[in-house]
């Protein structure tokens, strides 16, 4: 698997404590994940990238809740499923923020997260969602 993709991996589970727990210190559940994972050699890079989105999507979750819920029709961002939104947010995060990852990379990562992770009508979803928050983006 290649380094950004876990990653994203890693990320996703840290936002997904996060949300499910209400924990504030995203610095905090980043340490602690690090420790559980120490044993499985994971280099200095992976963790900078996954610490990146997971800091990144805290510290903008307002403005990317928003962006999510402007395009996300007949749907209360509270009411989806937590891996779902998660997935949205760290791909909304990279569209709006990470000017160094194509735009196509960062919504079909997201996509394979939410099949992997969710079910195909979740990446379906994520698709639909993402693509219009690049759309608005690229005008």
């Amino acid at each position: 698997m290649r380094k950004r993709t876990l990653a994203r991996e890693f990320s996703l589970q840290l936002l997904y404590q996060l949300d499910i727990t209400k924990e504030p210190a995203a610095e905090a559940a980043l340490e602690n994940f690090w420790l559980v994972h120490n044993e499985e050699s994971i280099d200095k890079e992976l963790k900078e990238f996954a610490s990146k989105l997971v800091k990144g999507v805290i510290s903008n979750l307002d403005e990317i809740d928003k962006k999510i819920s402007q395009y996300a029709q007949n749907w209360q961002l509270k009411r989806m499923a937590v891996v779902d939104r998660n997935i949205m947010r760290m791909g909304c995060f990279e569209l709006i923020y990470c000017d160094d990852i194509p735009a196509k990379v960062s919504i079909n990562e997201a996509v394979d997260l939410a099949k992997k992770f969710s079910g195909v009508e979740a990446g379906k979803f994520v698709n639909a969602i993402l693509d219009k928050i690049k759309a608005e983006k690229d005008k």
